[in-house]
C-alpha cells in the first residue's frame, strides 16, 4: 500500500537553542527538538497525535502537499496512524462503503471501522494483506 508523508520546515531558532518543526498544511501541529534529530522524532510524534485528533473529533484529514525545498523534511506518521489513514483513502476513492469492505473480508461491519481508525486499529498482516486484495493493492511491509 502507498506510504504517506507530510511536508515539516525545521528552522534553526537561535535565541532558544532549539529547532522548530511546523507542518505548514496542518494548523497548529508544531513542535520543536533541541537537536535536528530529536527534532525529527519529535515532528514524528506530533504529526501522528495530531492526524489521530483530527480523525477523533470527525475533521477531514487534510491531503499533504508537495511542498519541498530548504529546511522541508518529509515526515510519515506511526504505522498505527497511517495505515487507517491510508485505508479510509484507498477505500473512499474505489467508492466502497465500509459495510461493503467488511462483506467482503467476512468481518463486522464494527471490526472493519476499527481497521480506519488510528485510535483502534491493530490489524495483523494476515487481515492486512486480505484488506489489500480486496482494494487491489499489494502490501509491503519494511522493518527497519
Amino acid at each position: 500500500m502507498e506510504r504517506i508523508f507530510y511536508p515539516a520546515r525545521i528552522t534553526y531558532q537561535k535565541e532558544d537553542k532549539s529547532y522548530l518543526v511546523e507542518f505548514p498544511d496542518l494548523e497548529g501541529c508544531l513542535t520543536e527538538g533541541e537537536a535536528l534529530d530529536e527534532a525529527l522524532q519529535n515532528a514524528r510524534e506530533a504529526l501522528s497525535g495530531y492526524l489521530a485528533s483530527i480523525f477523533d473529533r470527525g475533521f477531514k484529514i487534510p491531503e499533504p502537499s508537495l511542498l519541498k525545498g530548504k529546511n522541508i523534511y518529509q515526515i510519515e506518521p506511526d504505522p498505527d496512524v497511517a495505515i487507517p489513514i491510508m485505508l479510509r483513502k484507498i477505500r473512499e476513492e474505489q467508492k466502497i462503503s465500509q459495510i461493503a469492505a467488511a462483506s467482503k473480508l467476512d468481518i463486522s461491519y464494527q471490526a472493519y471501522q476499527r481497521l480506519e481508525n488510528p485510535n483502534k486499529f491493530n490489524a495483523t498482516i494476515m487481515t492486512l494483506e486480505k484488506v489489500a486484495k480486496i482494494f487491489g493493492k499489494r502490501l509491503h511491509v519494511e522493518i527497519a
